[in-house]
């Protein structure tokens, strides 16, 4: 549906009412139908004739207010064209909310049209259009099931998205992982159908500093043959949401043209059950000569994400970054919306910080403990990839992950979920975006 003019939608704050410039009659029939610019709410106000003559919208209080707060008036309205009227805050990220909100997944059914925003006076447009574009990219990957996005369909949205952006491209596939080493991407995804790979992508001019991000590419994970209960599978065509989250950071830095040479690395496996599976109590080589015992075949995205993290850090980059949905243990400690950060680099960790609080990104930073490494001990290998207990699952992964890491001058680890069971203010239910926003921002500031 196309208005000849957008529809103005009045942001007030709980408690403004009266401040909020509405007409008489607006502001008595705001009053009659219980609006006191609650969040969320959204009320429709009626013209002389009873036509549509606008919404009103509650922000809610000053007090722990989303960023992104518009989003909840975008999940609300109908398809239309827009515009926000009231006292809604920073120009850009009202209008971020309002496109993160009106996102939909509709690849499998009938296609909505769209709500269009006019941006508002003083908002950032470019910056708007690349972090919803960088958002949207990661939700519609980690919304689509594995049936359409195996190992191989998902090389080809990569692929894709390296010719958009003029990247160069190399992969390794297969049996090819092996004489390659890259042992432990091959050992857990050799009894798909589909064959393991790690693609490779470069952008920027080599005398840049060097930014390397690393994505957990597990199109669906069983749980090997330690297999999982079909209740914790229900959601396992998210566990390549870490690679999705770090395909839309990579499209933010490229639109943003950042001055670095970005590398991007996406192992790709299915963790499936077959005659060849790995098993539990085998022993792996390791592209870092490390040999690993595997101690349970569902904690299987720190084997791939291990040789990958060596061969990132093999040309010493200034920053490398990873994304992974890793751990349960995770969520149990700091639930769905705040991925724990990790990172060799505090001041880093705590620019993180603040710029995730600052545009509704939030990550929380978390400790490398180094006296938990013996959780890890293995008493015929180098190492055990999972601990010997039940604590402080997050941060031995983290531990382990670490141990590939040398030549890095920073590195960062960003454990996070990739999922909203639960619409807010910009971000409706089902995969979404974590890290993306945090990151790029620090990025931005240093690289611009």
């Amino acid at each position: 549906m196309t208005r000849t003019q957008p529809q103005t939608i009045t942001c007030i704050a709980e408690g403004e009412l009266d401040a909020a410039g509405l007409s008489p009659a607006h502001a008595a029939w705001a009053t009659a139908n219980g609006f006191a610019g609650q969040r969320g709410k959204l009320l429709p106000l009626p013209g002389e004739k009873g036509e549509l003559a606008g919404y009103a919208f509650g922000l809610g209080a000053q007090a722990n207010r989303p960023k992104l707060v518009t989003g909840l008036a975008a999940s609300a309205l109908e398809p239309g064209d827009y515009r926000l009227g009231g006292k809604f805050g920073d120009p850009t990220l009202a209008a971020l909310g309002f496109r993160l909100g009106a996102y939909r997944f509709d690849r499998y059914r009938k296609h909505r049209d769209p709500l269009s925003l006019a941006l508002p006076e003083g908002a950032d447009a470019a910056e708007v259009e690349r972090l919803a574009e960088a958002a949207f990219l990661a939700r519609d990957l980690v919304n689509t099931p594995a049936n359409d996005l195996g190992p191989e369909a998902f090389e080809h949205e990569i692929r894709a998205f390296a010719n958009r952006h003029k990247m160069r491209a190399k992969v390794f596939l297969g049996d090819e992982l092996l004489s390659q080493n890259f042992p432990m991407i091959h050992a857990v995804g050799r009894a798909s159908s589909e064959a393991p790979r790690l693609v490779d992508l470069t952008w920027g001019k080599e005398s840049d500093p060097k930014v390397t991000l690393v994505g957990k590419g597990v199109t669906f994970d069983t749980g090997g043959l330690d297999i999982k209960p079909s209740s914790s599978m229900l959601l396992m065509k998210k566990d390549m949401g870490g690679a999705a989250n770090v395909l839309g950071l990579a499209h933010a830095i490229m639109s943003a043209k950042l001055k670095v040479r970005l590398r991007v690395l996406i192992p790709i496996v299915e963790n499936a059950i077959s005659g060849s599976a790995f098993r539990p109590g085998d022993i792996l080589p390791s592209r870092s000569g490390q040999t690993v015992e595997i101690g349970n075949t569902d904690a299987e995205g720190r084997l791939i994400l291990g040789d990958a993290l060596t061969y990132g850090d093999e040309e010493s980059p200034e920053l490398m970054l990873d994304m992974a949905t890793l751990t349960g243990a995770a969520r149990t400690a700091l639930g769905p919306e705040l991925p724990p950060l990790y990172s060799t680099d505090d001041d880093l960790a705590r620019a993180l910080m603040a710029a995730g609080l600052a545009s509704d990104d939030p990550l929380w930073h978390m400790p490398l403990w180094a006296p938990y490494e013996s959780m890890l001990n293995s008493r015929i290998a180098d190492v055990n990839h999972v601990s010997s207990g039940a604590f402080a699952g997050s941060i031995t992964a983290a531990l382990f992950l670490q141990r590939f890491v040398r030549n890095a001058a920073a590195w960062v680890h960003l454990d996070i979920f990739a999922w909203a069971p639960e619409a807010r203010a910009g971000r409706p239910y089902g995969g979404t975006d974590q890290g993306i926003r945090s990151v790029y921002n620090v990025l931005k500031q240093r690289y611009s």
